[in-house]
């Protein structure tokens, strides 16, 4: 361990160097955009040219041939959502062309809130040096997002939308080969006007039948209203822009709500593989792409209704095993992580998989409310499936007691209402009163009707109550009220394979062999990927009803699972391998990750001993040296100070400091994602690499990470990911 108290020893000594008086312009050493704050957010490093994307040219007043076509890039990622991306297109054109308008307002687009403001202020300054269409779309958009203090008028959201809309049909009208406003005005006008919507995007793709914008909002435009008016543009969609992860994304929202759910898979899996590419490709993580959660937890909900139930749950553990971020893959919602719960739970309570519930192993419960209501919850479920009264009970007064709590949690209670009814339906089931226990279900099962009908996202519900009171019926000997539960249940989701095996039983038990037959006959094409001895099949099976599988979706499908979608990308994310360190040390001597396998690696990179900040992260990290040396880890902090420099700022030890590091030309910071290639500057980066050599987690930015805590809890996760 002497080599680690050497390593403190320096760490502590190069911190408690006098750091000098900062002057404004000093910010900008620190790894902050001299162009202000609305630039240390958002992609550092400059664009490539991305294939598979589609193309939607708009044309804008420019000087140097490259800006067009880093713009155009920016524009045609805009129609497929892929903000980000389209960001650092339309950065670089700012590169290029600092005083370029239209770029500004490229990057209002592309940002959101207070960036989208401080962006199309800057380029309403610049509106005189453009054409006037290129003036009117500044104009429309700074009606959407600029505040006007002079104007008190209570402006919201929908007035400024009115505004927004008025100006971009001014667009239209003035310039009617314009298929840009009119785009625009289609995903403006979404859902509002569904018809209108319609013969705008009809009027694109008569001009361009490949636009990727006007595939991708009628998709979204009947996503939740006659579907089957999008089949089309969802296959088109998909085969234009197949490098977009959200482009094939949203045809499996379409499939999924008409019951195309092998179209739905082969959609969503697809879309998951890109998404895992680009992650490989350019070395991040699941936390850093806006759509990959979602998408993750949607195909496992497809999966669940073929009957894959382990690769739903194999998906479902993906997710949560993904690297944890404290500020964007948290205990918040709609992060990957807590969408890899709802994704597990729900798998587990369909496939009925109780005991694996119930092991603590399964799911990394969090202190939040919404973890604590699900988990009564679901163990009151797992305990009366397993003939364990007492502990059900026991967990239907924890959920009792989290009551008190629903006024500071008020977005959680018709969820919470729901497993209450529910949990007293199933106790009085349980007991024996089975009229009340199925008045009790009934009114969970509407209640859970009510809050899913019209979202076609994958529920938060475990499963359709409507398909529980029709196994309640079914145990009731009540064959025709549980047909008409499972006709409801389908109601809410086509070719449910739930439902239609709970109508195979009903159909028999009823004397109806050839209605059984019918439905049969759906089940099977929609089950024909199944895992073999789940438990709902077994009992449709013990039915003897038989029939040749028959599809009744509106289009035809092809198999899921016999499909090759290898060349989409993987199958599964795993941490990436760490590009080359190729430093040296304060004597000169070459320093390399290869030198540190067997060990976990905290790889900082720093702006040097003129930065505070970066020496105050030094003096955090030296803090936890106790726990670095518990957890097998090593701090290697790397600047572009020379090697004499670092020599001279370790006079004050006795022994050598091999992990202040020298970084020739800033050519690891790049390797590493940790340059700024718009402003040709280093930035801050902290980076854990696991004893194999693989880089799980990753921040950089204008900041250093301050978070010691979490590292810690980080490099605990990555301990036990590789053994």
């Amino acid at each position: 361990m002497r080599y680690l108290t050497i390593l403190f020893a320096a760490t502590a000594a190069l911190c408690q160097q006098p750091g000098p008086q900062l002057t404004p312009s000093d910010k900008i050493k620190q790894g902050h955009s001299r162009h202000g704050d609305a630039f240390d957010t958002g992609p550092r490093e400059r664009p490539w040219v991305m294939p598979g994307i589609g193309m939607a040219h708009f044309p804008i007043t420019h000087t140097n041939p490259e800006v067009q076509k880093w713009f155009d890039q920016g524009n045609t990622l805009l129609h497929s959502f892929w903000d980000y991306e389209a960001e650092r297109a339309f950065r670089w054109c700012l590169k290029l062309e600092p005083e370029n308008a239209m770029a500004w307002w490229g990057l209002a687009r592309a940002t959101s809130e207070e960036r989208s403001e401080q962006f199309i202020r800057e380029a309403l300054k610049r509106k005189d040096k453009v054409t006037e269409r290129e003036r009117l779309y500044i104009e429309a958009l700074a009606a959407r997002i600029v505040r006007d203090p002079l104007r008190d008028r209570g402006d919201d959201y929908q007035v400024k939308d009115r505004e927004y809309k008025k100006a971009l049909e001014t667009i239209c009208v003035k310039y009617p080969d314009d298929m840009e406003a009119r785009a625009l005005l289609a995903l403006a006008n979404i859902g509002d006007d569904r018809y209108g919507t319609e013969q705008i995007i009809r009027e694109i793709l008569a001009r361009q039948p490949d636009h990727p914008g006007a595939h991708h909002y009628r998709i979204h435009n009947w996503n939740y209203h006659e579907p089957e008016q999008a089949l089309e543009s969802c296959r088109r969609y998909g085969a234009i822009a197949q490098g977009i992860g959200h482009a094939l994304h949203m045809p499996g929202h379409v499939y999924a709500t008409v019951g195309m759910w092998h179209e739905a898979g082969i959609s969503m899996d697809s879309a998951t593989r890109v998404e895992k590419q680009y992650m490989r490709d350019r070395l991040t993580f699941p936390f850093n792409n806006w759509n990959y959660g979602h998408n993750r937890n949607y195909l496992s909900y497809i999966q669940e209704q073929l009957g894959m139930a382990d690769a739903a749950i194999f998906g479902a553990r993906q997710l949560i095993d993904a690297p944890i971020d404290p500020k964007f893959n948290g205990d918040n919602g709609y992060s990957s992580h807590s969408q890899g719960i709802t994704a597990m739970l729900r798998a587990l309570v369909k496939f009925e998989r109780w005991s694996q519930l119930l092991d603590t192993r399964t799911i990394p419960w969090r202190d939040i409310f919404l973890d604590k209501m699900n988990r009564a919850y679901v163990e009151a479920r797992a305990h009366f499936s397993l003939g364990n009264l007492d502990k059900a009970v026991k967990s239907m007064r924890a959920h009792e007691d989290l009551k008190k709590d629903l006024e500071k949690n008020k977005q959680f209670t018709t969820g919470y209402e729901i497993q209450a009814t529910e949990l007293k339906a199933r106790l009085a089931l349980y007991q024996g009163d089975t009229l009340q226990g199925l008045a009790l279900l009934s009114e969970a099962a509407l209640k859970h009707f009510d809050r899913q009908k019209g979202d076609n996202d994958p529920p938060n519900y475990p499963e359709v109550l409507y398909n529980a009171l029709g196994r309640e019926y079914l145990k009731a000997k009540s064959p025709a009220l549980a047909t008409a539960s499972f006709e409801k249940a389908l109601q809410l989701t086509r070719n449910d394979c739930f439902a239609l095996a709970g109508l195979v039983e009903a159909y028999a038990a009823q004397g109806d062999p050839q209605k059984a037959q019918d439905v049969m006959a759906r089940l099977r094409f929609v089950t024909s990927n199944a895992d073999q001895g789940l438990p709902f099949l077994e009992r449709v099976k013990a039915t003897g009803i038989q029939a040749e599988a028959k599809d009744n979706s509106p289009a035809p499908q092809r198999s899921y699972k016999s499909s090759s979608l290898d060349r989409f990308g993987p199958a599964v994310w795993e941490p990436y391998d760490a590009p080359k360190l190729d430093v040296v040390d304060s004597e000169g001597k070459p320093v390399s990750l290869d030198q540190y396998r067997g060990k976990n690696v905290i790889l900082v990179f720093y702006l040097g001993k003129e930065c505070p900040h970066c020496l105050t992260q030094l003096r955090d990290i030296s803090k936890k040296k106790e726990d670095w040396e518990r957890l097998d880890t090593v701090v290697l902090a790397v600047s572009s100070n020379s090697p004499e420099a670092n020599a001279e700022s370790m006079k004050t030890i006795a022994a050598p400091y091999a992990s202040i590091l020298s970084d020739r030309n800033f050519e690891n910071a790049r390797r590493f994602h940790s340059y700024d290639d718009f402003e040709e500057m280093e930035i801050h980066s902290t980076i854990l690499i696991d004893k194999k050599g693989r880089v799980h987690w990753a921040r950089s930015g204008g900041e250093p990470f301050s978070d010691m805590s979490f590292l810690v809890k980080q490099i605990e996760r990555m301990n036990q990911a590789v053994q």
